[in-house]
Parts: C-alpha cells; structure tokens; sequence
C-alpha cells in the first residue's frame, strides 16, 4: 500500500515536470515566431537607458584619472590600482548578481544593481582620499559588473533568433552612447566644477530603478522554467498583441521544442557540463582578449596623451572623446555584420582590425605624433568594440535557459577580471619600459582573440536558442 502510495506520488511529480517543460516550451516558441514589435522597442529603450548609465559610471574613472594624477600625484601603478580595484567589484557583481538573477528574476536584480551604482557614485564624489576612493569604487563596481550581463541575458529571452543579434548590438550600442556622453559632460563638466561633479551625474540611475517595472516586465522564459507559467503567458500575450495579424497569421500554432528548457536549477560546474566546456572556453578567451584590449585602450588613452604625449587637460579629453564617437561607430558597424557575416567571421575580422593599427604604433611609438596617435587608436577600438559587444550577443546565446545568466555572467567576470590585470600591466610596461610596449601588448592580445574565434568559436547566426542549446 505504501508503495503504491510513493509510486503515485513519483508519477504526480513527473507528470508536473513534464508539464513545466512543455509549457516552457511553448512560451520559447511562442516569442520565436514574434516579428520586432512596439513591445519590444519599449523594453529595449528602457534596457538600453539602464545600459547608458551604466556606462557613463564605469568609463567616467578614465576622464577624471587625468585630474587625480596629478591632484594626488600618482604614479602610473598607483594609477593602475585606482582603475582596477572598480573591476574587482565588478567581477565580483558579475558572478554574484548574475547567480541572484537566476534565482530572483532579472527585472528585480536589474533594480537593485542600479540602486547600488548609483550610490557607489555619488558617495565617490565626496571621497576625501586616494585610499578612500578605491573602497568606494569598488563597491560601486559590484553594481556596475552585474548590470550588463543580466540586461543582455534578459534581451536574449524575449528576442526571438532572426533579429536577436542585431538587437543585442543596439543594445550594447547604446553602452557606447553612454561612454561619449562621459566623455562630452567630462570636457564641459570637469573644468567648470571639477571632477566630483562627475559621479554626482552618475548617480542619476536610482530614478530609473522605480520607473523600470512599470516599462520593462519580467523574462517569459524565466517565468515559466520557475513555474509560473501564468504570468509568462500574459506578457507573451501582450508581446503578440502589439505584432500585425499578418506577421503572426502563418504561424498560428508554434511548434514546441522540448529540449533545453529543463526547470532544474544547476550551478556553475554545468558550463562544463555535457558539452559546454569548449564552448565556455572560447567565450572566456574572447571576453578576456576583448577586454583587456578594450579597456586598456578607453582608460588609459585620456592619461596617455596627458602624460607621454604632454597635451593639455582639454585636448587630452577632447582626444578621449573622439575615441568614444569610434566606438560608437564600431558597435553600428556590428549591428549590421553580426547577422549579415556571422558571428564568427565578424568577431575575428574585428579582433584583426583591433591588431593591426597598434602594431603599427608599436613599431613606430612616440616618433608618431599624438594626431596620428588618435586616428590609429580610434580605428583600433571602433573594431574591438565590435567584439566587446557581441561578447553580449554570443554567451548567452550558447547556454540553455536555465544556466544563461550564469554563463552570461561568467563572461561578464572574465571582462571584469581582465579589466583587472590589463591596466595592472600597462602601468608596470609604463613605469619599467616605453609606450611601444603597451601598444605592442594590445596588438598581442588581439591578435591572440582572432585565433581563438576563428578557429573553434560555433556559429549561432540565425538559430533557435533552444537549438543552439541542445
């Protein structure tokens, strides 16, 4: 009697399992047959809003450093530890807000990262120290790190295949956006008021954490692998109400994939797991070879120019700024290749298009004057930025829905750890060697992602997540 009893039971629950699974299912299906739709230019405004501000916070250190050089007169190591100790908080907000998106929700963890960034910086511009002020960029790393994968992984959920990679760049363009309106308000704001008035500005986000519910729901898919299958159907409905009729008229009735929507939860091990070990490798080789070119590049440019090529505060940040317009310009140069090439032959053109330029300034060094300087620079990051986006499009792509944030976020870590150690080293090659070497260093590194990518990266262009997945 009591096996029967427990017999019962185990089929109950199996029967339940089976059914979160097909419900899974069908809201993934549900969204892949979604044409782009007002819903979706709503949310991506709003996401990409959060993505700005987060920019603007992580990149203002690289306006102000020129100041605090010589303010607190720093050496280029004491310099390369300011820098890195925000990339520590970063990674560490990377792993753990991406795990808390998992299990929170990415909507409510989005909130509270944006809480915290900005806290981080408004307290930052009333740090009375250098030691201070490290403590505090940290802290408000950790809320910057944890931003930018969850944003991405929430894009990826309610995008559907064809059109996802060109929506995850906009996106991670308007990161870029972010980045040169630092870059414009440093140029006016800095020497009318100083560099404090920066990270006041940046703590305009907390007024996006209370508007962000009302514009942005929940992911569907998360909502239905963690049972609430209800709720998910309800903002695929509304997704679906704002699509034209005709659009969704030849696909009626989706067609359910059961695989790689599984409801169990697991950790981290399983992103090298049956499978995904090749594939977590190739991102993390991407994200950390991206990283340490792309930040590299953006943070120390302003102060290069200030302290080796001995041009004026104004000019070094109006030099700065053209760095950030070509950055943006690298990202509106992949949203039309990711789809049109692939990712992979994008991503390892782009890393050589990154290469080639400071090899030339590793060759030629402080012979070449800072104009030219700007240009070869410039064209390197509008091509890594190309890279330091997709790295957004292409990890949460590779990894089923319930290890997405995770992987995604894991990425995220290696950017933040490499933006850790890049400026660590530029600053040691700084104090110990010549300028060549740092350029020479970014070349290396470029070079090294193009080989990666184009030998074992996986094309996902075009195909289903649920079949990339799989």
């Amino acid at each position: 009697m009591e096996l029967t009893r427990l017999a019962n039971e185990y089929e109950t629950i199996d029967d339940a399992r089976v059914a979160g699974r097909h419900e899974a299912a069908l809201i993934s299906a549900r969204i892949e047959r979604l044409p782009f739709t007002r819903w979706h230019t709503r949310v991506l405004g709003m996401i990409g809003l959060v993505h700005m501000t987060d920019a603007f916070d992580a990149l203002t250190i690289a306006f102000v450093m020129p100041v605090l050089m010589g303010l607190w007169h720093l050496t280029p190591t004491e310099a390369a530890l300011l820098v890195s100790s925000g990339y520590v908080g970063q990674t560490i907000g990377a792993l753990l807000f991406s795990a808390a998106a998992e299990r929170f929700g990415r909507l409510r963890v989005l909130r509270w990262l944006l809480v915290l960034l900005a806290l981080g910086s408004v307290a930052s511009a009333y740090a009375p120290g250098y030691a201070v002020f490290i403590a505090l960029r940290l802290f408000q790393g950790i809320g910057l790190g944890g931003e930018s994968p969850v944003s991405a992984t929430y894009m990826n959920e309610v995008c559907p295949a064809r059109i996802r990679g060109r929506v995850i760049f906009v996106l991670q363009s308007t990161f870029a956006l972010g980045n040169l309106v630092a870059a414009i308000a440093a140029l006016w704001l800095i020497p009318a008021y100083g560099w404090q008035i920066m990270f006041l500005v940046g703590g305009l986000p907390i007024v996006l954490a209370a508007i962000l519910p009302r514009v942005a729901p929940e992911s569907p898919r998360w909502l239905a692998i963690n049972g609430r299958a209800d709720a998910a159907r309800r903002i695929v409905d509304e997704m679906e109400r704002t699509a034209p009729a005709a659009r969704l008229a030849d696909a009626s009735t989706p067609e359910v994939v059961a695989h790689g929507t599984q409801e169990q939860k697991e950790s981290f091990r399983a992103l090298f797991a049956r499978g995904f070990a090749r594939r977590t490798l190739v991102v993390w080789l991407m994200a950390g070879c991206g990283s340490l070119t792309t930040y590299g590049i953006l943070v120390w440019l302003p102060s290069l120019y200030r302290t080796v090529y001995h041009l004026p505060l104004e000019v070094a940040l109006r030099y700065g700024m053209v760095s950030m317009i070509a950055t943006l310009l690298g990202t509106f140069m992949g949203t039309f290749a990711i789809d049109w090439l692939g990712r992979r032959k994008t991503f390892a053109i782009a890393f050589l298009g990154a290469a080639l330029p400071m090899c030339w300034l590793a060759l030629s060094g402080t012979r070449v004057p800072a104009g030219q300087v700007l240009v070869l620079a410039s064209m390197s990051v509008a091509m890594i930025a190309i890279v330091q986006c997709g790295i957004y499009v292409y990890a949460p792509e590779v990894y089923p829905t319930r290890i997405r944030a995770t992987g995604a976020g894991a990425a995220s870590a290696i950017t933040r750890i490499a933006s850790v150690i890049g400026p660590l080293v530029i600053g040691t090659l700084l104090t110990y060697l010549r300028v060549e070497a740092v350029f020479g260093y970014f070349a290396l590194v470029s070079l090294l992602g193009a080989i990666v990518i184009g030998a074992f990266a996986i094309e996902t262009r075009g195909r289903k997540l649920d079949e990339i997945a799989a």
